[in-house]
């Protein structure tokens, strides 16, 4: 995996990732709301003219879309926010039936999000979000979790080794301004990272990558072809680079 499609809520569902599979190795559908209060403020969000999935039952949601991507010729994963346990353990048996990665949202910074106990506010409590991984891990699911830096009393390494220790596999950080964290993070644990932000071409990918970065996500322009197409060719022109070395 080198090439990851990243979720975007309310847009990044089976038809989106089926049509990025083309150039990306791993599409990470979502993020999903799973539990009241989680639910109701992205409720608050569509208020407000923000996207979100809010399917009457999330979890068979998962599924549905999940299934839909059985013959896909790529890695899937679902990124998830809720404020409780129960709701991440259901979708994690529900990835570890697909084979697909359960992403933990501790990215989000929506003030109604936060005000719940999601996104950012997890990243925060580094203990709540070691439950969150257990829950997920406990299933047999592959775990992620996604992350942002530059968040004030955040120290993104000790995260890493929080979350490595409670059963994560991959780290999935939005390097916002400050790309070295990459390498922190990377040099830290034996996490599997993905690096995430501004990734349009071969400068900001070799950067990335320069930087210890296992992968990179597309984001915003993941439904753009000749920018997913640019981000493989600076991600092969790397690699090549580095077996010819």
């Amino acid at each position: 995996m080198r090439l990851v499609a990243a979720s975007l809520s309310g847009q990044s569902d089976a038809e989106w990732a089926r049509a990025a599979s083309e150039h990306v190795d791993c599409a990470i559908l979502g993020g999903i709301a799973l539990d009241a209060p989680s639910r109701e403020a992205a409720r608050h969000l569509v208020a407000r003219d923000r996207e979100e999935f809010l399917p009457a039952d999330p979890v068979a949601f998962v599924d549905e879309q999940l299934s839909l991507l059985s013959d896909a010729p790529l890695e899937t994963g679902f990124n998830v926010r809720s404020s409780s346990i129960e709701p991440v353990r259901a979708v994690g048996g529900v990835c570890r039936e697909h084979g697909a990665i359960c992403e933990i949202n501790a990215h989000c910074r929506q003030d109604e999000l936060r005000e719940v106990g999601c996104g950012e506010t997890l990243l925060r409590d580094t203990d709540r979000l070691c439950e969150q991984v257990r829950a997920a891990a406990e299933t047999g699911a592959r775990v992620s979790v996604k992350v942002r830096a530059e968040v004030p009393g955040v120290d993104l390494v000790e995260t890493a080794r929080a979350i490595e220790d409670a059963g994560a596999e991959v780290v999935h950080v939005d390097a916002m301004d400050s790309e070295p964290v990459i390498r922190a993070v990377s040099e830290a644990s034996d996490l599997f990272v993905i690096a995430n932000n501004e990734v349009r071409g071969r400068e900001s990918v070799h950067e990335y990558l320069a930087h210890g970065a296992d992968a990179v996500s597309v984001g915003r322009p993941s439904d753009d072809p000749r920018v997913l197409s640019r981000v493989r060719e600076a991600i092969r022109a790397w690699d090549a680079r580095e077996a010819s070395a």
